[in-house]
């Protein structure tokens, strides 16, 4: 048996390194030292400040005799305090001993062979206030104490309260460098498929994420590998957070959601030390999920921010998520789920197979995924009798989950606050008339502006009833909402995800028919047509620049497929002259388009005369009403029953700002 295998035996420490020679006790390192010596140094500095501070202000000592009696006898004492035979006092005038310097404050010492009664008369002659205060003997040594080391050993805790909180954090950076992820645990609230509705492409998707966690075995048997990444792309609202916590209840696994934007810090280097700890958080409580939340916060292209204040910071940031991401073993069981509204934008390299690898794009709802997300969100919302969930979801087009969930929301409500046993039909439009258009507003308006107003929204609706191609007009209202002074509202009858150049015309056409109205009656402008102007020269400029729709600058692409901004990859950087060619064929098609509406107008004015009428009389005109007071008769069924209010097929109201809108 060997020597340390018999001491092991016996019970003792085996020697350890290839000499058999103990380890040495582990040092301090010299940090250590040097804080201490710190702490040190300023308790002393501290304690001396402190003294000094404290202490009571210096005296000169004099002689009794002859300097002190000979003072009394000129008159320059004012005053002393005695306690047994030590005195002390002040001078009337500043006096100077033997080379010190002139000062009004002194002490001395009483011989005890001197007389008291004579020198108490003296002083009592010469009018020295004698008094019965001790001594001055300066600050007591427990405030010293207090005052010197007090601050200090405060700031000690503090620092070491503060050091506590952000222990196991590299470096000095302190808590900073830790990922701020919510992890939301499997038992805790959970959201499965169940509570996700009308995005049922996106769900079959996900539903081999969802096994995978599961049944991850079934996979790997056949040498399958699961996607490292899964990148949720659509407009705001369509539900891709909630889609990444359905996935992560259905795999019944830890979920830990985290924004880009809160990976960003002025400090470089913060950004990469948080994504290093949430995925090690993750890693540790594999299988799990990470939902990264607004991915273009930090992952957009590269080349796009050259030049850009703080790039450095967010590319750190950006590579390390890449080196996490690519260096995933399969079977760690980590799954990463990223989000945004911008995937055009992303950098290549995050979309590479290896990362972000599969790409879901989760859309709008059509009219059947409405009325199943209405279904969801009032499962807790008592409904009446008159309410039909099909009808709602077929008068609120271009919405998404979020506008629905805030709709419901505003009909229960407003049910409550007119003390309804449950919410009605009524309820809910006219939830979706304060959600589209905004509330009510209590303004005085002259007879003169009403009228203009009622005429502005006459032509709106009369061109849209009598050009081919344009949408049915749902409502009409001069009631002043937001920044409205009335609104026109048209609604095609089923979704629309394609138009036509006609159809895009008619659009112009109908956001003309305000001011051309205006012009008609009146013979002069006023500045309520802003927003059409802005509505209608998109279309326009569109219509040249991206859809190719104009023979003169013909099928190209001269403007980015957001409208605006910097061109993007693909698009070329066009020339001056181009620009005036898009520029020229964009009023030529809005000048054209005015033509038309003023001779629609004036051969319609009959038309246009009795609704403007029929508005100032009932001030809101309903789709039937508006049309009967119009004398258009439909050319198409609407729907009529109930009261109805549909949006724009993209969701959306223009805001007015003047005397009408549309």
């Amino acid at each position: 048996m060997s020597v340390d295998a018999k001491r092991q035996e016996r019970g003792r420490p085996a020697p350890a390194g290839a000499a058999g020679r103990r380890p040495e006790p582990r040092r301090p390192p010299p940090f250590a030292w040097w804080m201490l010596l710190l702490v040190a140094g300023l308790l002393v500095l501290n304690y001396w400040a402190a003294s000094r501070a404290t202490e009571a202000p210096s005296r000169v000592r004099v002689p009794y005799s002859p300097f002190f009696l000979q003072q009394v006898r000129d008159g320059n004492v004012s005053e002393i305090t005695s306690r047994g035979t030590a005195v002390q006092g002040t001078f009337r005038r500043a006096v100077s001993y033997q080379g010190s310097k002139p000062t009004t404050r002194f002490k001395t010492e009483i011989p005890a062979f001197a007389s008291g009664d004579e020198l108490t008369r003296l002083l009592e002659q010469k009018g020295v206030t004698l008094n019965a205060q001790p001594l001055d003997t300066g600050t007591p040594w427990w405030e010293t104490i207090l005052v010197g080391f007090g601050p200090t050993i405060l700031f000690l805790v503090l620092l070491v309260a503060l050091m506590r909180r952000s222990a196991g954090v590299q470096g000095m950076l302190g808590g900073f460098g830790r990922a701020r992820a919510r992890l939301y645990q499997p038992t805790g609230d959970r959201v499965t498929f169940a509570d996700v509705e009308g995005i049922d492409e996106a769900k079959a998707e996900l539903t081999e994420i969802v096994d995978f966690l599961r049944r991850p075995e079934r996979y790997r048997r056949l040498g399958g590998r699961i996607p490292h990444g899964v990148l949720l792309s659509g407009p705001p609202g369509t539900g891709k957070t909630l889609l990444a916590r359905a996935v992560a209840g259905e795999a019944n696994v830890p979920f830990f959601s985290m924004s880009a934007s809160e990976f960003v810090e002025a400090i470089v280097g913060i950004g990469a030390s948080r994504v290093r700890d949430l995925f090690a958080q993750a890693k540790q409580a594999a299988p799990s999920i990470v939902f990264i939340d607004e991915l273009d916060a930090i992952g957009r292209s590269r080349t796009a921010g050259i030049g850009l204040g703080g790039s450095d910071e967010r590319e750190q940031t950006l590579n390390q998520i890449l080196t996490e991401m690519d260096g995933f073993d399969a079977s760690t069981g980590v799954i990463v789920i990223g989000a945004t509204n911008r995937p055009d934008v992303l950098d290549p390299a995050l979309l590479r197979p290896g990362r972000f690898d599969r790409r879901v794009a989760v859309q709008p709802p059509d009219k059947a995924g409405r009325e199943k997300i209405l279904a969801v969100h009032t499962r807790g919302v008592p409904l009446a009798a008159d309410v039909d969930l099909e009808r709602i979801a077929a008068t609120t087009p271009g919405m998404v989950g979020a506008d629905l969930a805030n709709l419901v929301n505003e009909a229960a409500l407003l049910a409550a606050r007119r003390e309804h046993e449950a919410v009605t039909e009524d309820d809910f439009a006219d939830a979706l008339e304060k959600i589209v258009l905004g509330a009510e507003r209590k303004v005085m308006m002259t007879p003169e502006d009403r009228r203009r107003t009622a005429y502005h929204e006459a032509g709106h609706a009369v061109v849209g009833m009598l050009t081919e191609g344009a949408d049915p007009v749902r409502k009409i209202s001069i009631i002043p909402r937001g920044v409205s002074l009335g609104v026109t509202f048209s609604a095609p009858e089923a979704d629309r995800f394609n138009y036509s150049d006609r159809e895009l015309g008619a659009k112009i056409r109908v956001a003309l028919g305000g001011r051309a109205a205006e012009e008609v009656v009146f013979g002069d402008l006023t500045t309520g047509a802003e927003s059409d102007i802005q509505q209608l020269t998109q279309i326009a400029r569109q219509m040249v620049g991206r859809w190719g729709m104009s023979r003169v600058v013909g099928t190209v692409a001269v403007l980015p497929s957001d409208g605006r901004g910097p061109l993007l990859p693909g698009v070329a950087e066009v020339s001056a002259e181009t620009q005036r060619l898009v520029d020229d064929e964009v009023r030529r098609i809005v000048e054209t388009a005015h033509e038309e509406v003023l001779e629609l107008l004036r051969a319609n004015r009959a038309k246009l005369d009795a609704l403007a009428q029929a508005l100032l009389e009932r001030e809101t005109l309903d789709e039937d009403e508006a049309y009967e007071a119009a004398g258009v008769p439909r050319a198409r069924d609407g729907r009529g029953e109930g009261r109805s209010l549909a949006a724009r097929t993209d969701g959306s109201v223009e805001p007015r700002s003047g005397s009408g809108g549309s």
